[in-house]
């Protein structure tokens, strides 16, 4: 197994996730772009954030939103160019931030050169790039297909949109002859392909690549055995070309993810870590209700905590493109004490656009790009009160989705300027974690109180020297619990009072306290 060495940069690293064509646009076009980001870089900075994770902005025919890419070499243009955005990297660099792309190595668009070459009847190097039965009545078990488009006889496989083909990393176990081994040429040629994408965009300066889909390339690997060996292949590319390269991975299962040479893996609105039982269910352990729990999903997080054993970073995101907006459930102080957790957690933070001001979903849009139910957590963003919310100067029908037309839609300016608002407080937040190596990333964490049905939560994370105990109070009642140490110094506090006496931690309803023991 390869070394898997943490860069250096990744132990502060708190990430903002950028939806491109949702950010700033400054050509009046309707769609956010590159330009549009470069001129945000100091807010982001001013934050609390140094590291961007920039969706995909590839050219694409946009079925999905740029996870079809038709060429990975180059910038959509509605983008800008490819001098833009290496612009973008060396203004990030300026500003000691670090900017990683989104890599979708699963599969390309049905306009991809790859593509159109591997449909052809004669045999060439692009033929075993993707997945293809022998047989146009064959289709790939577990898998859709489309087939009967082109001279070549076989069905391509597909990841998800029927407009996404497969590419080839082979299959783990074999049980059709169309079923190449991952060594086989094909298989080879394909992840070969991929390394010479992730060279180029890293020698541009690139920091890294968040991979989407990234425990989906082998096929017919159920216990990701083939996968975990493929990315064990790309960490030993990168320990000798780019040491310094940040890899995140879409996968969900830590134990999996960084044995395969990841340095962070996203815990995931889907799989098996109870993430929505937080923020995105019936009753979210957030909500002042009181009727969440947080138990399932401590239990995971120490399991798969356990399983990483610090070689890797586990993140828990706000939000991203794929989930409902964080306030389409949480609302008021909910979301402050809801950050008070993902900012007190180890592991980078990923913030989603707009969820640092509480943006909400927009309801009943119609779907944008293969957004369908996702398109309402990927309005523009809301900047001032001016034209389009300061997003665009586009007329209003010309923009990319539509945005939240509410006249009380927050915006960066006006919670700048209120000191009591989210954004105020995310800062702020942001503030206490730099200042405390205990609250950082790679920094240990232990559970004190998680108990089923039953609030608060309180965790106590701790460094060589210091140990800091958080809780988190989220319901409207008043809560204790027994804890022997006594609490020297409330670092951070918010909501109600918190109390650490040497006997026990009370917790008035909706409150958080950070308190160095």
């Amino acid at each position: 197994m390869p070394e898997n060495k943490q860069p250096e940069w990744l132990a502060d690293a708190t990430f903002y996730e950028i939806y491109p064509q949702s950010f700033q646009d400054t050509n009046a076009d309707g769609i956010g772009d590159i330009p549009g980001i470069i001129k945000r870089l100091d807010y982001i900075k001013e934050l609390g954030c140094n590291a961007i994770w920039l969706n995909p902005c590839f050219l694409s025919p946009f079925g999905d939103a740029g996870y079809d890419v038709e060429d990975y070499y180059t910038v959509a243009p509605r983008y800008g160019t490819n001098e833009d955005i290496a612009h973008l990297f060396e203004e990030a660099h300026k500003r000691d931030m670090h900017v990683i792309l989104d890599l979708v190595p699963g599969h390309t668009a049905v306009t991809h050169k790859w593509f159109k070459e591997s449909m052809k009847a004669e045999k060439n190097e692009y033929t075993d790039r993707y997945v293809w039965t022998d047989c146009i009545w064959e289709e790939p078990q577990g898998m859709n297909c489309i087939r009967g488009i082109s001279d070549r006889d076989g069905s391509c496989a597909v990841n998800f949109f029927s407009h996404q083909p497969a590419l080839n990393y082979g299959f783990y176990t074999q049980e059709r002859d169309w079923q190449q081994p991952q060594d086989a040429p094909g298989p080879q040629a394909t992840l070969e392909a991929m390394k010479d994408v992730m060279r180029f965009w890293l020698t541009m300066g690139c920091d890294g690549f968040r991979v989407d889909m990234a425990g989906s390339l082998v096929k017919n690997d159920p216990d990701s055995k083939g996968t975990i060996k493929l990315w064990q292949n790309v960490r030993e590319f990168l320990n000798a070309e780019f040491p310094k390269a940040a890899m995140v991975s879409e996968w969900g299962e830590p134990d999996k993810s960084i044995l395969g040479g990841f340095h962070m893996d996203f815990l995931l609105h889907f799989g098996p870590s109870h993430y929505n039982d937080l923020f995105r269910c019936e009753e979210p352990f957030f909500s002042s209700r009181g009727k969440g729990d947080v138990s399932v999903f401590v239990e995971k997080y120490i399991e798969n905590y356990k399983k990483a054993d610090k070689k890797g970073l586990i993140c828990i995101p706000s939000g991203n493109h794929d989930m409902d907006r964080l306030a389409r459930l949480l609302h008021g102080d909910e979301l402050k004490i809801a950050f008070a957790f993902l900012l007190s957690m180890p592991g980078a933070p990923f913030i989603y656009y707009g969820d640092e001001i509480g943006m909400r979903y927009v309801e009943g849009l119609d779907s944008v790009e293969g957004g369908y139910g996702r398109t309402g957590s990927r309005s523009p963003m809301q900047w001032d009160q001016g034209v389009n919310a300061g997003f665009s100067t586009a007329p209003k029908e010309k923009l990319y989705i539509s945005q939240d037309p509410k006249k009380d839609r927050p915006t960066v300016a006006a919670q700048i300027q209120d000191p009591d608002s989210l954004y105020q407080e995310v800062k702020k937040l942001l503030q206490v974690r730099k200042a405390h190596k205990a609250l950082s990333n790679q920094e240990d964490i232990s559970f004190v109180y998680a108990k089923k049905d039953a609030y608060p939560l309180a965790y106590i994370r701790s460094n060589y020297e210091e140990k800091v105990l958080v809780v988190i109070n989220p319901s409207a009642q008043n809560v204790s619990f027994d804890f022997d140490e006594e609490g020297k110094e409330t670092i951070y506090a918010f909501g109600g009072k918190v109390e650490c006496d040497g006997s026990k931690v009370t917790a008035e309803g909706q409150s958080v306290a950070f308190i160095r023991l």
